[in-house]
């Protein structure tokens, strides 16, 4: 009895080999944030498995493992050759790399061994595209006013950094976007988010956002406790918004932004945000004023 074989790869062609497998549950979000991007370029190249391997030098097997995040943390070295094969800048991406690797508990010494032979290579900085520049003067300072609504000083810094450093990574990506505004926008809230404390899987908001709020209602001493009631349970509720809702009233009750504004930043229509903001602030009122119970009155 003969058992039937796979047929031959046409002339030319490699065999793709076996799917790369998903990124591990297990992998932290500064980890994340230079691994997908970087699988995303690999998973777009063509490459397989086994031409990337034969490339670098580097077991098939252990790479398989980098792109999916398991095993141990990887060396500068690997990424870095891994980064020069699919043409991706290494000065993001190494930043983004470091970072995540005092984060899995690596040395000082650790990270500088792993560097030790791609130094020059490594620390030489270089000028991210000209419209990537333009783009983060434009919105850079709106971005970390959000992002302090959730984060201390050094934590909102951090995760501006970090957003441009992955939209460095996939900036082609965001330019051939539906809107590159909106491609930047997921990619900030997404980097926040993962930095935000959440309570009961909903976001809490910063004290700095609070003392912010605080100051624009309080007119005196008598009336602070009641206010300060009033503002917790507005924080408590808007962090109940689905998301897009919860961005658009972040940005106009906490950090004042017009209506305009919001539409420039996150890449929807003025139409859009106007109906998200009215449908967020039913549910506010809602919660926040609730109609009088009628129970037990006689009709």
């Amino acid at each position: 009895m003969t058992t039937p074989t796979d047929p031959p790869a046409p002339p030319g062609r490699p065999r793709p080999g076996r799917k790369l497998g998903p990124i591990a549950d297990s992998v932290s979000s500064t980890h994340r944030a230079w691994l997908e991007p970087v699988r995303d370029t690999y998973l777009a190249s063509g490459l397989t498995l086994s031409g990337l391997s034969d490339r670098i030098s580097f077991a098939k097997s252990k790479l398989s493992e980098l792109l999916r995040g398991v095993g141990l943390y990887p060396r500068w070295e690997v990424v870095f050759l891994i980064a020069a094969e699919l043409d991706m800048p290494n000065w993001p991406l190494y930043r983004l790399w470091r970072q995540a690797a005092f984060e899995a508990r690596r040395s000082g010494e650790w990270v500088e061994r792993s560097t030790e032979r791609t130094t020059i290579l490594t620390t030489a900085h270089t000028a991210a595209p000209w419209d990537h520049r333009a783009f983060r003067d434009l919105v850079e300072g709106n971005y970390l006013l959000y992002a302090q609504v959730f984060l201390d000083d050094d934590q909102r810094d951090t995760a501006v950094a970090d957003t441009f450093d992955i939209l460095w990574l996939s900036w082609n990506d965001a330019l051939t976007s539906h809107d590159t505004r909106r491609y930047a926008w997921n990619v900030l809230r997404a980097t926040v988010m993962a930095r935000t404390p959440h309570r009961d899987g909903r976001p809490e908001l910063s004290t700095a956002a609070f003392d912010t709020v605080a100051l624009r209602s309080l007119t005196g001493p008598a009336d602070s406790m009641d206010k300060i009631t009033e503002i917790l349970k507005l924080f408590s509720a808007i962090s109940r918004l689905p998301g897009r809702q919860f961005d658009v009233m972040v940005l106009r009750r906490l950090c004042g932004f017009a209506p305009e504004a919001v539409s420039a930043l996150v890449g929807s229509s003025l139409a859009t945000v106007s109906s998200d903001e009215r449908h967020a602030t039913r549910f506010l009122e809602s919660v926040l004023c609730p109609p009088p119970s009628t129970e037990g009155k006689t009709p």
